[in-house]
């Protein structure tokens, strides 16, 4: 029977949708087509960039589907040619390959870069030949905020490991990584003025918390925390591969480590003269707050980034209740609640950070709602204007609450971002269902999620081996839903594509085996 036009549009449309899903592409592309054909390489791919644009040969990945692929830059010509567009959308890029060869059109330096990340996964290996299909691709992510946190405070991983994961996330199109490098049991990053956060506070981990100073110097010879020059290094790689890195620092609880070389900073430790482990800062002193400025400073000026994570999580409010001298401050002050004290105190912290030209961010906390259940709520202070929230706990309705309020809100919902869940609680299919956007916002309200991050948090994970195993492959689900928007989401074609990531990874990365 002769096929109808009709019917002829509906086979070719449903070939080229079958092309596209076996392309295995992550994140899946927002617009894809294809086209019949294919270009052939014999071992490199050569081409040239602009003069304009800064990309660095070496960040750029070369590692595909298990082979290396050689992509040489040179003064001139090449196989690839680069096309600024006007007003394209930042980190958005257009690809284009076909016998003409191969094209790509940006409007910044990451577009550009992403541009090339999807290339190297569209490269195939055919005995000595570099297959690369015809296809055109317009694509720019869902949402500007695609993170991957790491804990070092817990258990410190070192410049290798991180080098690694930031290898992985610019693979994946993730631009944000988020450094936990502060927290009760290890301060890992130099502070010139208060030498002694690093030479005192970072020589505990969570596996050993209550092993003396002494006796951790002579078990654990060297470094457990980035010198500065350090952070520089790590800070130009990750720039090289199009990746942020947003620092935290504590404050006010999760603070041990830094009471524990600065007693006097604690609220219970400066009457005792020892560091008390889970003391929070004493925020009611002057000098307290002024160390904190310090750090800050400091840290303001080695990192890039405007923006400044503040922790402010899990702040037992009773040790402030049960000081006499803390407890005059806040009735003096007008503050009725541990809550109130604790949005005073962060809201003097955001004061400064914004002198500074920064933005402060913080756990979901800082709203002084009743997150984990408590019985009292802030009574008369407000979260000031212009905070990120960093959602992580509590009914997803505060999410909502917050936008109402006005501020910006990046989501990472434990239940499915936290990567020190176990598999069993947290599946791929779990992890991938994740949207960071709640029902019951406005499509303007929804422009205020910024995005979504997953947390490498680490307490069990005392091995750089061992935060591979938990990262990967669900950090793919998470920058799938960070840049592919909700309708061209399929669970299906995500698995169907992980094995061309397994091969990568499987060269260094121990790798879970649930897929």
């Amino acid at each position: 029977m002769m096929k109808t036009p009709f019917i002829s549009f509906l086979l070719f449309c449903c070939i080229q949708l079958t092309a596209a899903q076996e392309l295995g592409l992550i994140p899946y592309p927002n617009k894809i087509s294809m086209e019949t054909g294919e270009l052939i390489y014999k071992e490199v791919i050569s081409f040239s960039l602009p003069s304009h644009l800064t990309l660095e040969p070496a960040s750029i990945i070369s590692q595909a589907k298990g082979y290396d692929i050689k992509l040489i830059v040179q003064k001139k010509g090449g196989a690839i040619k680069f096309k600024k567009i006007k007003n394209l959308a930042d980190e958005a890029y257009q690809l284009t390959i076909n016998k003409k060869g191969i094209t790509i059109g940006y409007g910044n330096r990451s577009g550009a870069f992403y541009a090339l990340q999807t290339l190297n996964q569209l490269i195939r290996k055919n005995g000595e030949d570099y297959i690369i299909p015809y296809v055109s691709i317009s694509d720019q992510p869902a949402f500007h905020w695609r993170a991957y946190m790491l804990d070092e405070s817990r258990h410190f991983q070192g410049i290798k490991t991180v080098k690694t994961l930031l290898d992985e996330m610019a693979r994946l199109k993730m631009n944000i990584f988020h450094w936990h490098l502060v927290d009760d049991p290890g301060w890992r990053i130099e502070i010139d003025k208060y030498p002694k956060l690093t030479s005192i506070g970072s020589k505990k981990d969570f596996s050993n918390r209550d092993m003396s100073t002494d006796e951790w110097t002579k078990k654990f010879p060297g470094n457990y925390y980035y010198t500065k020059d350090e952070i520089r290094d790590i800070i130009a790689y990750a720039e090289a591969r199009c990746i942020t890195i947003i620092p935290e620092i504590e404050m006010p609880g999760h603070a041990s480590a830094s009471i524990l070389a600065y007693p006097e900073l604690g609220t219970l430790s400066k009457s005792k003269g020892i560091g008390i482990w889970g003391d929070i800062y004493d925020i009611s002193d002057p000098k307290v707050e002024m160390f904190i400025q310090d750090v800050l400073t400091e840290v303001i000026d080695l990192f890039p980034s405007r923006i400044i994570h503040i922790g402010g999580d899990e702040v037992p409010h009773s040790h402030w209740e049960n000081t006499s001298s803390v407890a005059d401050f806040m009735k003096s002050n007008h503050l009725p609640t541990a809550k109130d004290l604790q949005i005073w105190f962060i809201n003097r912290i955001s004061k400064f950070l914004q002198s500074k030209g920064c933005t402060m961010m913080g756990w979901n906390e800082i709203t002084g709602d009743n997150v984990h259940g408590e019985t009292t709520e802030n009574k008369s202070e407000k979260l000031a204007d212009g905070t990120v929230v960093h959602f992580w706990d509590g009914d997803a309705s505060l999410v909502n609450k917050s936008i109402k309020r006005g501020y910006k809100v990046v989501n990472s919902n434990r239940f499915f971002t936290y990567l020190d869940y176990s598999y069993e609680t947290t599946s791929m299919e779990k992890s991938y269902s994740f949207s960071p956007v709640p029902e019951g916002l406005s499509e303007k309200e929804q422009k205020n999620i910024w995005g979504l991050g997953c947390q490498m948090w680490g307490e069990y994970t005392p091995t750089a081996e061992r935060v591979f195993y938990m990262t990967f492959p669900r950090i793919a689900a998470h920058a799938e839903t960070g840049w592919t928007i909700s309708e061209n989401k399929n669970y299906d074609r995500f698995l169907k594509a992980l094995p061309n990531f397994k091969q990568v990874w499987a060269r260094t990365i121990p790798l879970a085996t649930d897929f």
